[in-house]
């Protein structure tokens, strides 16, 4: 059975950076108070990406994924499996990865969506890994992509300054060279109230409310509770204890929620990538996006144990175990 090596990896940001100064002035237009200070102190986010409004969820996705696939030395042929994770898709259906799979010029793969919101990456590269190591799959293109700015309630100051948009895409292919070691997916549906977008089309309108909505204190608690375990499951299945974790690459939405996990699990705060401070929450593309960042700066190496996990909305978390 062989593993699922990671070859490469790529990213994309909309041009628009957004600091939390330019947004507090654009949110005081509304009538809504909010600082830098007060957005840094209970978030660490200092600035995000936001996407123009004909950016669509395929345009950032497509560019990551060229910059994965360039990466990796490989051709748009030789890939058989395209996963993308998002909760923000172009259209109704066709799904994004059917697009991307268009804009790439691939033809013949195997194209699909996830939707585990904040956990979508970690949901969608365990499947891949599945399809691997079944030898269903050779070579497959794994990306996070979300515009989360277009269902945001700018009205809204609880979660209008948490989030922001990009893409980020892993390479994945068979080899026999030890890669992903483990992992573990988990949901808890009857959680569903505390992070959810109800809104849906009926009959080319829009009904209920269509835009995020959180209750961040529960989040928090959910969120870190679930990631430990999760951890501590994922480390037990790869037999390896969570100190032997030479980079953690969490979810991107809070740096609180970050540091006490890290806390929680006794790994040093200078083994845990953080760039929610310059991403925000991008939900599916916050762990790709984390993760390309500290592999082009060269934190991330060659026979690391790297430690992917996400949480979000559904209830659903989950935990990817690497060794690059």
């Amino acid at each position: 059975m062989p593993f699922t090596k990671i070859i490469g990896s790529g990213s994309a940001l909309p041009e628009n950076v957004v600091s939390n100064d330019v947004l507090a002035q654009q949110l005081a237009e509304k009538g809504i108070e909010t600082s830098d200070e007060w957005i840094v102190t209970r978030t660490g986010i200092k600035q995000r990406y936001i996407a123009d409004s004909h950016i669509k969820t395929s345009d950032l996705a497509t560019q990551a994924a060229q910059n994965a696939i360039k990466e990796a030395g490989i051709q748009v042929e030789d890939i058989d499996l395209i996963i993308v994770a998002t909760s923000t898709p172009d259209h109704i259906f066709p799904s994004t990865a059917c697009i991307v799979q268009s804009k790439i010029g691939n033809k013949g793969a195997a194209a699909f969506d996830v939707q585990a919101v904040c956990s979508g990456f970690v949901y969608a590269l365990t499947t891949a890994d599945s399809y691997i190591r079944a030898g269903n799959a050779k070579c497959a293109l794994v990306i996070g992509a979300e515009t989360f700015s277009h269902i945001i309630d700018w009205q809204d100051r609880s979660t209008c300054v948490l989030f922001g948009d990009g893409a980020g895409a892993f390479i994945v292919k068979a080899s026999d060279e030890p890669g992903i070691l483990s992992t573990q997916l988990n949901a808890d549906g009857s959680l569903h109230t505390i992070l959810h977008a109800e809104g849906t089309i009926c009959h080319g309108k829009v009904q209920g409310d269509p835009f995020l909505r959180m209750d961040g204190q529960a989040v928090f608690k959910k969120a870190v509770v679930s990631l430990e375990q999760s951890a501590l499951e994922v480390c037990k299945k790869a037999n390896i204890a969570s100190t032997d974790i030479d980079w953690m690459v969490p979810h991107q939405a809070n740096v609180r929620i970050i540091q006490s996990l890290a806390r929680k699990l006794n790994i040093d705060e200078n083994k845990v990538v953080i760039t929610v401070d310059h991403h925000a929450n991008t939900s599916a593309a916050s762990v790709p996006l984390a993760f390309d960042v500290a592999r082009k700066d060269g934190r991330i190496k060659s026979g690391d144990k790297v430690l992917l996990q996400g949480v979000g909305g559904g209830f659903t978390w989950g935990s990817v175990l690497v060794q690059m």
